[in-house]
């Protein structure tokens, strides 16, 4: 019997023994899995506070379009030593983004070109869904944005629909181009009636397109820097063949004087005609100047 009991004490210390180099082994896995995410947590961090002062220029292009419109206004900007680094970022016909590029270590201004597969059927949702993807994968916290056309109308309508918004990247300057914000040529009547009051860009009449954008007038944000740029044809026309001036400086009303500050920079004759405007060296260097200092 005190046999068998000793074997029995001895099987109990072995198996008391065992417990403890097994919780020891345990918690040494559980502390090295924390420490592994703490260091990742970590890193993402420091690597977002990394980008905290860095501007991101996003360029959003018109309808039936696509990136290569953005590409000769991004490309002039890396030329003249404003831009460092472009990327695009692809939004699938269900609204899906992808990023294609990707930016390297050390980039200050970088771009991205925004493409829309369904270039005829967006909307402002695809304007958020482009910058949170970027936000949450290389932390930019601040961001200008660039319009053309019906770009204008997906920015602006974005900042009607997310102005109260403090978890996305904070706006710092826009520009837009051409911009059809009280409709286009042949849209509506609106479209082409000239501005009740010249100074604060108030239309006598008002597309649908425009009237959706009113609340701007109260909650447009005060930190915004705007550029707004148009076409004049000369033509008798008074407008780039596609948006009239009228249309394009009713932004200025929209904006009801909220803005940070706001400029007006109009382009004349056959190289401001509303495709061409994307593309025209003009536009290029005051862009470049207002956005970068160069």
């Amino acid at each position: 019997m005190k046999k068998k009991n000793l074997i029995t004490v001895l099987i109990a210390i072995l198996i008391v023994i065992a417990g403890v180099f097994y919780i020891k082994n345990y918690k040494q896995k559980v502390n090295n899995t924390a420490n592994q995410a703490s260091s990742t947590v970590d890193a993402m961090k420091v690597k977002q506070r990394k980008y905290n002062n860095i501007v991101a220029t996003f360029f959003f292009h018109g309808a039936g379009s696509s990136y290569r419109a953005e590409e000769h206004m991004a490309n002039a900007a890396v030329k003249a030593g404003a831009a460092d680094q472009i990327i695009r970022a692809n939004v699938s016909k269900n609204d899906h983004v992808s990023l294609i590029g990707k930016f390297t270590k050390g980039v200050k201004h970088p771009i991205i070109e925004v493409n829309y597969a369904n270039n005829m059927a967006v909307n402002p949702n695809d304007v958020k869904a482009v910058l949170t993807a970027v936000q949450n994968k290389y932390g930019f916290h601040k961001v200008n944005l660039v319009g053309h056309s019906m770009g204008n109308l997906l920015i602006a309508n974005y900042i009607n629909e997310n102005y109260a918004n403090k978890k996305l990247p904070q706006i710092q300057k826009v520009v837009s181009i051409a911009g059809h914000y009280n409709g286009w040529l042949g849209e509506e009547k609106a479209a082409a009636s000239p501005t009740k009051n010249r100074k604060t860009g108030e239309p006598i009449k008002r597309s649908a397109s425009f009237r959706q954008l009113l609340g701007l007038r109260k909650h447009y944000p005060r930190n915004i820097r705007v550029l707004n740029m148009y076409g004049d044809l000369q033509d008798g026309s008074k407008s780039d063949g596609s948006v009239a001036v009228s249309s394009a400086r009713s932004y200025k009303y929209l904006i009801n004087g909220r803005a940070r500050s706001y400029r007006e920079v109009e382009f004349l004759g056959r190289s401001a005609q509303h495709s061409r405007l994307h593309s025209n060296t003009q536009v290029d260097r005051e862009l470049i100047n207002f956005l970068w200092n160069r």
